[in-house]
């Protein structure tokens, strides 16, 4: 028997060009890094400067290639504006990772209406923005791929942070009529949705006297997960080795959804 569509190259990034929105901090940090680890050149995409510096350390400890763009991506035009600049920069678009997200907390009624319509524009306008532009550069490549973020909130009701959970649900939506209508151009959109994962967006709620436990106690592991967990997925979807998957959402999440 031989195998010809499958080897250790089918994880390979060498060669791709990618852009991760908010990929300077938070979990967007893990997967510029696992991204540029596989050999990809990767567009990072941030609305301020912070960290900048410490991604390229870590990038050169691997000789990555990174670049840098500050843009408000709830900004008219801002999608195409990255787009342009990413393409301008590396020469194609091979990977969107459309990590950028904001998560606000209060009890739903206080909860204030501006609040409501910063966190959809950030999670669900900004991403559908993303891959609607991205759309356009990879139809005429024939190929890409497109990976959005969701969130065990893409699956359940999420306490006190209602357009949280109402945006990640709608980035499955968004990721699979993408998936779709996007197949027979030989692109492939998946999201990946972490579970309970350490970071600075969830230690208040890992270390909230009531919600800390009770997750910590639905998880089979007993155990909250760390950003080194998403990088393998990340670059499973990223890679020709999913090049038969589409429209999925990939729990990253030590069996949470189990229970």
């Amino acid at each position: 028997m031989k195998i010809t569509k499958f080897s250790l190259e089918s994880f390979s990034l060498k060669g791709k060009n990618a852009i991760v929105t908010g990929g300077a901090r938070g979990l967007g940090k893990y997967y510029t890094i696992a991204l540029t680890m596989y050999g990809a050149n990767v567009t990072v995409v941030s609305s301020s400067t912070n960290a900048w510096d410490e991604m390229k350390a870590y990038v050169k400890q691997h000789e990555g290639n990174v670049s840098f763009l500050q843009q408000d991506l709830t900004e008219s035009g801002s999608a195409a504006k990255v787009i342009t600049n990413a393409v301008g920069t590396w020469g194609s678009l091979d990977i969107l990772v459309n990590n950028a997200g904001v998560q606000i907390r209060n009890n739903i009624l206080d909860y204030k209406d501006e609040d409501w319509q910063n966190v959809i524009d950030i999670n669900l306008n900004a991403t559908y923005y993303m891959a609607h532009e991205a759309a356009k550069v990879m139809t005429e490549q024939g190929s890409g791929k497109i990976i959005n973020i969701g969130s065990m909130q893409s699956y359940r009701a999420g306490k006190n942070i209602f357009p949280y959970a109402a945006s990640k649900h709608g980035v499955v939506g968004i990721t699979r009529a993408y998936a779709d209508t996007l197949a027979p151009y030989n692109i492939q959109v998946n999201a990946l949705s972490p579970g309970y994962i350490r970071t600075d967006m969830t230690k208040v709620l890992e270390e909230d006297p009531i919600r800390g436990p009770e997750i910590k106690g639905h998880i089979p592991s007993g155990q909250w997960g760390v950003p080194e967990n998403l990088m393998g997925p990340l670059i499973f979807l990223a890679s020709e080795a999913s090049d038969y998957v589409t429209g999925i959402s990939l729990p990253v999440d030590g069996g949470y959804l189990l229970r």
